[in-house]
Formats: C-alpha cells, structure tokens, sequence
C-alpha cells in the first residue's frame, strides 16, 4: 500500500477503501466498496477525523460534526500497514499545526469480510493542554449516491419494544432539499440519533445505515460503546456525509483535557459496505460480528436455555417451585438452567437492598446448593441473575463500600430507582464483584449469569474526572475489564447480556458476553417483530428471544411463542411442569428442532422477506440462510389477509424442497413457489389468527 496521486488503496479482496490524502488539507474517505475498482468518484471533502476544540469550534457555525475547524486542519502525515492474523491493520497518521495535535485512525478488517473496525487516538503535541469537546470515530460522505435515491435506516428502542427499525428516504427523514448549489455552501441541519446515560440502547440502536435504492451501494454501521453515542447524517454540497462518534459535550457533557503528551482514544465503531443493496450490508456486518467477538466454547455449543422467569416464577423461586421446573426443563431438552431474580431474598422486597448476592435461607431451607445440584444431576449448567453494577440504599454492601468506590455529582452519591451505581474504575468496587463472581463460580458451581443492569444513572460522575462525561466514559471502559477479567479467570462461564431486556445491546459489550435477552415483553403477540428485527442488531447465535409456552394455550399459540425463539438463541421459559404430555411433546420438539438447525444459525446471514417489520405488521417474516439452506420463519397475527407472498430473491431461478420444521403435528400451511420470480406464496387456511410456522427451504439442483 503506497499513496499514489494522493491517495492511499488499503484494503483486501473483499474491500477497497480508498483515502484522498494532502500535506495541507484534510484527509477523507473518497470510495468504500467490497472489493475491487471503484467507479471514479471526486476527490473527498468530508473530513475523516472531526475533532471539536472551543477555541477554534467549527468552520460554519451549526448543531452538527462536518467541517470542524480543527478537522479541516488535520493534514496526512503518513501511513503503515500491517497484517495482525486475520486483520489488515491500516494506521492513518495526522496533524493539526495550529493546535499540535495528533490524531491516528485505526482501521482494521478481516480477510474476507467486506467491513471495517475504526477508531481514531488524539495525542497533545503541544506545550499547553488542549480542551477536547468531541472527536469523531469516523466520518465520511456516502459517495457516488445522490440524496434523492439514498434511504436511512434507524431504529428506535426501549423496554419491551426493543429494535422498532424503519426505512425511509433521506428527505423524508429530515433531510430536505434546500438547494444547497443555489447557495454554493453546505447545510446545516442534521439528522441525528444520539443515546445519553448508560443504556446504550435505552433509546435508540447505535446501529443505522444508509443504502442507495438506485446503484445498490448500502453501508450498515454500529457505535460499539456501552455507554453514550451519537450518530448523524446530513448533506453536503457533495452529497451526504455520516459522522460516528461516542459521548460529546453537545449530547452528553464530555470533555477531556489533554496536557502535552497525553492522548485519548474514542470509541470503536464498526462500518460494513456493499454494491447489493441493504441484504448485501447486513450480511457483512453479521460476518464481522463473528469476527470481532471474543473466542469461547458457548459460541459453538450454543446450549438451549431455560429461565424461570418470564411469565412463570416472577422473581419468586423457592425449592418447592424450581425442582419440578428443573426436571421438565431437563425433560424438554434444556442444558442451562438459570434462577433468575430473588434467589438471595429473605424478605420479599428485595429491588433495594441488593448488593452481597448470598443466597436466601427462607427460600430454600436446605440451602441454594440443592437445586444447582438438582440441575447439575440433570446433565445441565447451573445458573444464576445477576445485577453486578449497583447496590441496594437498604443493603449492608451501601455502608461497607467506601463513597468513592459509587458514581457521584458533587460530592453526592447518585441513587436510581433505590439503587447506588458502582464505580467501576474504583478498586474496592472491582474487588466486590470479583469475590461475588468467584463464590458463586468456585463455591455453588455457578457456570451461568445473567446479568442484568436495571438503572441508568445519568450523564455520569464528575469524581476524580474533567467532566460526568469523562467520568463516565471511563466507568464503561473499566466495565468492560472487569468483563475481561471474569472470563479470563473463569474461561468457561457464560454470560447473558441483558438490561431490562436489550436497553444496553451494544458490541462492546456483545464482543465479550455471549447471548443478549432482546427483550423483556411478556405478551407473546408483541414478541416477533423483536425476535424478527433482531439479528440486525445481534448475532443469530446469540440472538435469544424468550418462547415461553403455557399450559392454558392452544397448540397454535404454544408453537407461536416456541417459533419466536427458533430462529436465534433458543430461551425458553414456562409453565412446563405443569403442561400436559402432549404439551410437552410439543416444546420438546421445538427442542430438537433448535439443536439440529443451530449449527446452521451460527454461520447464518439474515434476511428479511418482508422488509424489516413494523410494530404492528399482521405478518412478519425472517429468513437465516447458511450455504444451501434457508430456515424461513412466519408469523401470522389478527389482522393477516388469507395469503402471504415472500421475496427470497437468493433462491430464484431453482426448483426447491420445502418442508415444515416446526411445528409438524399441526396442520400444514399451503405453499406455491414461482422459481422464475423467485417468490413464495404460503396460505395457513383455517389456522388461527395467531399462528407460525418454521420452513426449510433448499435447492434441488
């Protein structure tokens, strides 16, 4: 990789990046493409580093991250490539004469993955601080598509109605047309998704995309941060640009003072891009997801989960409760099984006073160690809930643990919802969690925690930090080491991301944790257009929506909720012990099913048949193809017209089997499928209103 005509080419097979570079200008991303010539584009405008200092601010005045002043000034310095195993590591050198600072992007990718990581490292070359306001991660105009025919994809999100994705032209969207050539000068407005606090997803997903409806070029990004981001788009004179960035002064009362020497490092955020349209984005994003995640047994076991808490024990297991639960979860084919909330509680009102996590006398007389025992006797991995990051007002642990070692403003503790929120930079907080964790892994077995986080404190603490921002940001950055050091110490313990369903559903946190709960909705007809939306998000293989059957539904409502889990992490929940036989046959069908497809599922890319789903569509589908197979999931809600035509374009032009997976002891839907078109047509006749079937489809020749 040589600069040639003022460009660098970094890249491989399966991605071109092409960077225009200068001595006295700033250096931006002309073309991203998977792979191969681009098509000749104008050289970049949009900065790739935006770097926001109050004494210079921006170079036109606007609520926005394109054309900060520093940015413009940040001219190449040079480059250098480098191999690091499967990753082509690229290394962008910059400098900004008038404040001295640095700033190194970093970007790497994985051979054959048409996705890049990015992160950006500003270092005070200076002999006085520099005051940061934001830095960006990365930003870049979507070239080569004109504003007309790009649409955006976001997504808003919040307890129990979690990835709410849509689709819409960028004018649409808040981007109009102003004529910006008329006036010779860039807009200013913007259209912006920005998270605050400590759910990352509380709010919206720090995944988005822009895709053009004309050429087919489609970019899919996510902020992987388990804290405050923003992302935005808006226009140029050149087009639309996108800018990626972690906490900010503007969003999230960030700032960090850098004396002479020191450095900061944003955020990393990921960036995949295709010339097939958004199918094309979502497939290499999902390939470099696979590629950042940390190595562990649980990504290719992939166990089938039982909690017993959605819509079963509530929050209130005993012994009497859980061993006849234990013995139809094993019954039904599950291999963990967690205690979900209450286990460590004597008193029954339990939300303020947790913090020493030791297990409750009065729930189980004989001790806890009885039912992880029963579990383990069962051929299962014991588990446990988990809420390692706050501290009940009424718990002894709220006395024990110095002020210093909470998030604090102004020298006062910050309490949420009865609860104090540890400090995760300070020792004491670490050691806690960490003789919390051990005990419960080294002493009862624990080989499972869901952990759960059901506060959000704010913007932060301004103890020992430059800001709440800065305090914060430092907080999740200490949070993800606590995570690396419980699995490097317990390298076989699973963990279950989950925080009041996915309101934290980030990739710094799915890199190291190994299933995400993406939901807590208890209705079973508002579960799939979560469990369908999903996997452009999350992983298939660890994608785990609830399925939790009950004695008192139909067969059709029981395989319904059970189909809402196939097609990912199965997780199941329910009254199995009290079902009957049949019932029971039914879930441990659905079991089987699961296991013989989940190899599949782990090397799967998703599709959406009938675009991504809207919150109340009366049909939703999701397809996962892996090499030759396709697993076709459909559910059907009131409000359903009698047929249903599906768009499996991958699959045109070849006769195929079809067959029902799931479930076969009930009628069958009617299917017709038009090779030459490439669809499907299903008609479920006299099924009821709320009724799902899962399909596997294959090419004969």
């Amino acid at each position: 990789m040589k600069p040639t005509n003022t460009s660098v080419v970094w890249g491989h097979d399966c991605l071109r990046v092409v960077l225009d570079v200068s001595p006295d200008g700033p250096v931006g991303v002309r073309s991203l493409s998977p792979g191969g010539p681009a098509a000749p584009r104008p050289r970049a405008t949009q900065p790739l580093v935006e770097l926001l200092l109050p004494g210079t601010g921006r170079a036109r005045s606007a609520h926005r991250f394109s054309q900060t002043a520093a940015g413009r000034g940040l001219a190449y310095r040079g480059c250098e490539q480098s191999r690091d195993g499967v990753w082509h590591v690229l290394r962008m050198d910059l400098h900004d004469a008038a404040s001295g600072l640095d700033a190194e992007v970093f970007f790497r990718s994985a051979d054959g993955v048409a996705a890049f990581q990015v992160w950006t490292r500003v270092t005070n070359r200076g002999e006085e601080p520099a005051l940061l306001l934001a830095v960006s991660s990365f930003a870049a105009c979507f070239a080569g598509a004109a504003v007309e025919s790009t649409d955006v994809l976001r997504a808003d999100s919040e307890w129990l109605g979690e990835s709410r994705w849509t689709r819409e032209p960028l004018r649409a969207a808040g981007v109009p047309d102003l004529n910006l050539p008329r006036h010779a000068q860039d807009g200013r407005g913007v259209l912006a998704t920005v998270s605050t606090g400590t759910w990352s997803t509380g709010s919206h997903l720090p995944t988005g995309g822009l895709a053009d409806r004309e050429s087919g070029q489609a970019w899919l990004w996510q902020i992987e941060h388990n804290g405050p981001w923003r992302w935005e788009v808006g226009e140029r004179l050149d087009g639309a640009y996108v800018a990626l960035l972690g906490p900010t002064d503007l969003d999230h009362q960030w700032e960090q003072t850098l004396a002479p020497g020191e450095s900061f490092t944003t955020v990393p955020v990921s960036v995949a891009v295709s010339g097939d349209g958004f199918d094309g984005a979502a497939a290499a994003l999902t390939a470099h997801r696979r590629a950042i995640v940390r190595p562990h047994p649980d990504r290719e076991r992939l166990p089938v989960v039982f909690n017993d808490y959605m819509n079963t024990l509530m929050g209130d297991p005993t012994t009497a409760k859980l061993l006849p639960l234990i013995e139809a979860a094993a019954a039904a084919g599950a291999e963990v099984f967690c205690v979900d909330a209450g286990w460590y509680d004597d008193g029954g009102a339990w939300w303020d006073s947790v913090g020493e996590w030791q297990p409750s006398q009065s729930r189980f007389p004989r001790g806890i160690e009885e039912v992880l025992g029963h579990i383990r006797a069962l051929g299962m991995v014991p588990g446990l809930w988990l809420e390692p990051e706050v501290i009940g007002v009424r718990s002894p642990m709220a006395d024990k643990l110095p002020p210093e070692a909470f998030l604090q403003r102004g020298g006062v503790r910050l309490a949420e919802h009865g609860r104090y929120h540890l400090d995760l930079r300070h020792p004491r907080a670490v050691a806690h969690l960490d003789q919390v964790v051990d005990r419960l892994v080294e002493e009862l077995g624990v080989g499972y925690f869901k952990l759960d986080y059901n506060i959000d404190p704010g913007v932060g603490t301004d103890l020992d930090a430059g800001s709440a921002g800065a305090g914060l940001l430092a907080h999740n950055r200490a949070h993800l080491a606590w995570l690396d050091g419980v699995l490097d110490r317990h390298p076989q313990l699973i963990l279950e991301n989950c925080a009041s369903g996915a309101m934290r559903m980030d990739y710094a946190m799915l890199s190291r944790m190994h299933l995400q709960s993406t939901s807590d909705q208890q209705d079973p007809r508002l579960y799939p257009p979560v469990a369908v939306a999903a996997p452009l998000s999350v992983l298939p293989e660890q994608s785990a929506s609830w399925a939790y059957p009950q004695p008192g539904m139909s067969d059709e409502e029981i395989a319904f909720t059970l189909c809402t889990g196939m097609l990912g992490r199965l997780y199941l929940s329910g009254r199995l012990d009290a079902m009957s036989a049949a019932q029971l046959d039914a879930v441990r069908d659905a079991v089987r099913v699961h296991k013989e497809m989940r190899a599949g599922l782990a090397r799967a890319v998703p599709l959406w048949p009938l675009g991504l789903p809207r919150w109340d569509d009366p049909w939703l589908a999701l397809a996962l193809r892996a090499g030759d197979d396709t697993y076709l999931g459909v559910w059907r809600r009131p409000g359903a017209a009698a047929a249903l035509r599906l768009e499996l374009p991958h699959l045109a032009g070849r006769p195929i089997d079809l067959g029902v997976r799931y479930p076969r002891h009930l009628p069958s839907w009617e299917h017709a499928w038009d090779p030459a078109a490439g669809t499907l047509t299903l008609a479920p006749g006299d099924a009821e209103p709320l009724s799902a079937r899962i399909f596997h489809l294959r090419p004969t020749q």
